[in-house]
């Protein structure tokens, strides 16, 4: 008997996520198959690969150095099929991508995907930066286009380049406010920013509290679209990324506060576990780095038709619509 290609590819998941019974998910399998595979697979090399206890399921030294091998074997795998070319092979990545990249590059990133790699299926789960770090390393993601990079040594992480937040108010709103900007000059003004838990919100948190503004009226929306009309619309004063509020500014629909602090930057990658990692997935990335291009969206991405609201400024936005 030999080892065959599927317990490698068990033994090389089993090895990232530690447990029988994700890779046993991960797999469309039972965890009892996955502890065959991985116990008929020490008896043929000689060796015993995981220490196996009641709550984890860690690498022994001899397990540590057999990984290496064996995700250079699923390399050689992966490559060899994408040679051939065969667009009646199916393979399948699971993308994540926060929405900033969403309505940003990423349709024109798919539709070259599919041109150059039509035989690739790509599932599409938009989210927060947070929850598409934990399913990365959950690996239930293959690959994000997110907030990065990933703080862990198993994620390779690839540059796409970084977004300057800015300040914007609604322009009945602007006209009350003096020209240069402090904590105390936006504290009495409902702020709107990122969702909880993200960079952006907590350093903006961080800003009032440093300044002692520890009544202000911070409140978070999910939606980064939702937040821009909100904002238009009079609700507040945000916090966002420049593509997204430069056409408004262009129109006339906000007006941008000189404001004497920013958060940083937003730097996003492309991230993915380094195993098991195909070609498949390291070719995504690297066509989202060459095509990544931080630019203004376009006005549909914003503009709701028939969306005229009454504006209402100084008042906090009711909780239940953010």
């Amino acid at each position: 008997m030999h080892v065959t290609l599927k317990q490698i590819d068990t033994f090389v998941r089993l090895a990232a996520l530690c447990s029988f019974r994700r890779v046993a998910e991960q797999m469309n399998t039972t965890q009892p198959n996955i502890s065959n595979r991985i116990s008929q697979m020490e008896e043929m090399l000689g060796m015993r690969l995981f220490e196996r206890d009641a709550g984890s399921v860690v690498l022994t030294e001899q397990g540590r150095q057999m990984l290496p091998l064996a995700e250079r074997v699923l390399s050689a795998v992966w490559a060899f099929t994408d040679a051939g070319q065969n667009k009646k092979f199916s393979t399948t990545i699971r993308l994540g991508a926060v929405e900033m990249v969403a309505h940003s590059w990423l349709q024109d990133f798919l539709r070259v995907m599919h041109e150059k790699f039509p035989y690739v299926v790509v599932e599409l789960d938009v989210d927060r930066t947070a929850n598409l770090q934990r399913a990365l390393l959950a690996r239930t993601l293959d690959i994000a286009f997110l907030n990065g990079p990933v703080p862990d040594f198993n994620v390779a992480n690839i540059e796409l380049g970084e977004v300057s937040m800015a300040w914007v108010a609604a322009p009945e709103l602007a006209a009350n406010l003096p020209t240069h900007l402090q904590a105390e000059d936006l504290a009495p003004y409902p702020i709107l920013t990122h969702a909880k838990d993200t960079r952006p919100h907590v350093e903006v948190v961080q800003f009032f509290r440093q300044a002692d503004c520890l009544e202000t009226r911070i409140a978070p929306v999910n939606d980064m679209t939702s937040c821009l009309q909100m904002t238009m619309n009079g609700l507040g004063i945000a916090v966002l990324p420049r593509p997204f509020v430069d056409p408004a500014v262009a129109s006339g629909r906000l007006a941008l506060l000189d404001v004497d602090w920013l958060p940083a930057k937003l730097n996003f990658t492309a991230s993915y576990p380094h195993s098991p990692a195909s070609l498949a997935v390291t070719s995504a990335a690297s066509l989202a780095k060459s095509m990544a291009r931080w630019v203004s969206l376009p006005v549909q991405w914003w503009v709701a038709p028939g969306s005229a609201a009454d504006s209402h400024p100084g008042s906090i936005p009711d909780q239940s619509s953010i």
